[in-house]
């Protein structure tokens, strides 16, 4: 397998993961396609990075707990020269909140949790109360906080600190990465031979992956395949509070709004206000929506949290979610259609969390060769063009 070529497009976390697997483990020959080396519009820079097991799909709770062990052990993994990246995880866990009308889609889902092994807890207005006294429990019926044991937990880490970990080893093992922008392909019958790039380069491969997040679908359409991935603009706020919240997990509150504790202060978000066309050129990701603070955010922490009456927006920054529009959840595998044809993509904003194990599956997949990662047959493209959804419950 050391002479077969993949060439990946797209170098941020999902497409460095693949490379790092493929030349790491299987010998094989990389070059990623990336047409901005700063990644300063890509997903994996501008994540918050956070990692959870509270998913509705077993697939998504099964990465998840394969990526944390592997964050875990990360200086191992991804040692260079003897240095050792550190990433920064912690795990105080995530807290879902919700009131009577949500409580039976939080216990269903931790039903389908504790069938696949997450440790996560189920917490009554009284038990929330009294492990959070800061936090407002009146409208509260039920909570579920991800517990970290050997086997589970939750929390954050450094996102752009492992996407650049992970590009470090694959370069290590002999991948190359390239600037350069992909415009379409050559091609064989079902087969990929090349990648044509906008500075008229063709870069000779033996398989492809278009990981290139938020914009693989125009990428995708160019060999006939309709992927119903979109950018949608997510925009995080710093802030400052006199208050301290000691425990505080990562709290995600019924109405969609997000927060938990980074250094000196706080990272919070919720959904955009519509409209927004989604396109990932207009609006600029620059145009931060600084009214979704002031009039929404704001408001939701201080009736969460009264202590959060007195806040300070310190800073802001905008990144996007690649949703997958048909059923938000990853697209990984073999294109339909395609012998040698894969994109790992859609992930919908958990691609972060989930891209050590996709990347270990997918270089697998690649190379014909076992995977001790979880099966990826789940998150087959396939699925869009047969019509069956893999409908995801827990979206942030």
């Amino acid at each position: 397998m050391a002479q077969r070529h993949v060439v990946i497009v797209g170098g941020g976390v999902m497409g460095a993961a693949t490379a790092c697997f493929l030349a790491r483990d299987h010998g094989a020959a990389v070059t990623v396609l990336e047409r901005d080396p700063t990644y300063a519009r890509a997903s994996s820079a501008l994540s918050a990075s956070s990692i959870r097991v509270q998913f509705s799909q077993p697939v998504n709770i099964a990465l998840s707990r394969w990526s944390l062990a592997f964050l875990r052990r990360v200086g191992d993994e991804l040692a260079v020269g003897g240095e050792r990246p550190v990433i920064g995880l912690v795990e105080p866990g995530y807290l879902y909140l919700a009131t009577d009308a949500g409580a039976g889609v939080l216990r269903a889902n931790h039903a389908v949790q504790q069938r696949c092994g997450a440790e996560v807890a189920l917490l009554d207005a009284a038990a929330l109360r009294a492990r959070w006294p800061w936090l407002h429990t009146g409208d509260l019926a039920l909570g579920a906080l991800g517990l970290s044991t050997p086997a589970s937990g939750e929390g954050w880490f450094d996102g752009p600190a492992l996407a650049q970990a992970l590009r470090r080893k694959a370069a290590a093992c002999g991948a190359r990465f390239v600037a350069a922008e992909a415009t379409g392909f050559d091609t064989r019958g079902d087969r990929v031979h090349a990648v044509r790039t906008a500075d008229g380069a063709r870069v000779a491969a033996d398989a492809v992956v278009i990981a290139a997040g938020a914009w693989s679908a125009p990428l995708a359409a160019c060999l006939g395949v309709a992927l119903p991935v979109r950018a949608r603009k997510r925009d995080v706020f710093v802030f400052d509070a006199p208050a301290t919240l000691p425990g505080c997990p990562l709290v995600i509150d019924p109405g969609g709004l997000w927060f938990r504790p980074e250094g000196r202060g706080f990272l919070c978000g919720m959904p955009p206000r519509e409209p927004w066309p989604g396109d990932p050129d207009e609006p600029p990701l620059e145009a931060i929506d600084h009214g979704l603070f002031d009039d929404v955010i704001w408001p939701a922490l201080a009736h969460r949290v009264p202590a959060f009456e007195a806040v300070r927006r310190r800073a802001a920054w905008a990144g996007y979610y690649e949703i997958n529009v048909f059923d938000h959840n990853g697209l990984a595998g073999a294109l339909p259609g395609w012998c040698n044809a894969f994109t790992a993509c859609g992930f919908s904003g958990h691609g972060m969390q989930q891209a050590p194990a996709v990347g270990c599956a997918l270089a697998a997949l690649l190379v014909g060769a076992p995977s001790h990662a979880p099966d990826l047959a789940p998150l087959s493209p396939a699925r869009i063009a047969q019509g069956r959804p893999l409908t995801e419950r827990n979206v942030i």
